[in-house]
């Protein structure tokens, strides 16, 4: 077994394809497959799972890998220790290499000048990563440092108006996540124009451009309020637009009355069917559109009402947890509910875990 052989394997691992890893190394197809099954014979096991093309690694070839990684950055630093040696220079040399995400290369600079300025020997190679990446780059120590943002790692994307959205961009905890842009902002709680809820916020050319995954409307329908007519107007066209761009458009229907002068939201399954009928046939295609609905009784009734995708709103924290739980555990066993959107319900869980509340919702989703 020799260095070239480890080298080999290690590119092949990272390009995924036999002839691309031997460009990488400079050699012919031929070459880099003869000395990879000789390491395989040298070793008496399986590395490559053999076929017409590329298939990925054995799991034996999976902890070669692995060791190959150690070995490969160790002789790295023997080359670079006995490069100073001969330079006759002083203090630390090397090469660190630095995964971060996005949000946070440029503060990466801000560390590695201060480091060159008492170690100059000390190169630097920067890699843009996922959070995932970074943490699989740190344990097959491809890289050596992981800059990224941990926290709350199970939620899987945001819904949140503009303000909300650039806020958390800027603090870097949307990197990799789905980001879903509210839509609809005008129809103020207790207004008289409650239900002409106008498109106040993102748009969809807006949402196109930040490139994020989509637009969420609230669609209140109310028989007795002329304000429903020109809200469902505007929520077909933004579906339209949304499709157009090939976003996910996202609707929220509630049918409603007004009791006492207050809107009220009518959660019967009847009504909540209702309101599916009318959502689901908003814009000029369904091809892009989602659902978002209330969690209610006898939600395996309300579910065969539709074909569209689901997410189940978690609603206001209320009632024991397990309460809580139990009940998106239920609505979650219908074949096209995707997952949950919930708020209130994870910042303000009885007893005030926000994480454990996080990690149960997870849990359930995932």
């Amino acid at each position: 077994m020799d260095i070239r052989q480890l080298q080999y394997l290690a590119a092949l691992a990272r390009e995924r394809h036999f002839t691309r890893a031997a460009a990488a190394c400079n050699v012919t197809q031929p070459t880099l497959s003869g000395r990879i099954r000789q390491l395989e014979l040298e070793l008496e096991v399986p590395i490559v799972e053999r076929g017409q093309r590329y298939r990925g690694l054995t799991p034996e070839g999976e902890r070669v890998l692995k060791w190959a990684h150690v070995i490969l950055k160790d002789w790295q630093s023997m080359q670079e220790e006995l490069g100073h040696l001969k330079d006759h220079d002083s203090g630390l040399t090397g090469r660190l290499v630095l995964g971060g995400i996005p949000s946070a290369l440029p503060m990466i600079p801000l560390l590695t000048q201060k480091i060159r300025t008492t170690h100059p020997g000390i190169d630097f190679t920067v890699l843009s990563h996922s959070s995932e990446e970074i943490l699989r780059g740190l344990a097959d120590f491809s890289i050596d440092v992981g800059i990224t943002y941990l926290d709350n790692e199970p939620i899987d994307g945001l819904l949140a108006t503009p303000d909300v959205v650039e806020d958390l961009l800027l603090l870097g905890t949307l990197d990799d996540k789905i980001v879903i842009g509210s839509m609809n902002r005008g129809g103020l709680h207790g207004a008289v124009f409650e239900v002409d809820d106008r498109f106040t916020a993102f748009d969809a050319s807006a949402l196109h451009r930040a490139g994020y995954d989509g637009g969420k409307m609230l669609c209140r329908i109310d028989l007795s309020d002329p304000g429903t007519a020109p809200t469902l107007k505007a929520c077909g066209h933004a579906v339209s637009q949304l499709a157009g761009y090939g976003l996910m458009a996202m609707v929220e229907p509630f049918w409603c009355r007004r009791v006492d002068g207050r809107l009220q939201n009518d959660l019967s399954p009847e009504a909540v069917i209702r309101s599916i009928h009318v959502a689901q046939a908003l814009g000029v295609t369904s091809a892009h559109t989602w659902l978002k609905l209330p969690i209610i009784e006898d939600m395996a009734c309300v579910m065969a009402a539709t074909t569209l995708p689901t997410l189940l709103l978690g609603g206001d924290p209320s009632g024991s947890p397990d309460e809580t739980y139990a009940g998106w555990r239920q609505g979650l066993r219908a074949p096209n509910v995707r997952g949950l959107v919930v708020g209130r319900a994870l910042l303000y869980p009885p007893g005030g875990d926000v994480q454990a509340a996080v990690d149960a919702a997870a849990a359930l989703v995932h």
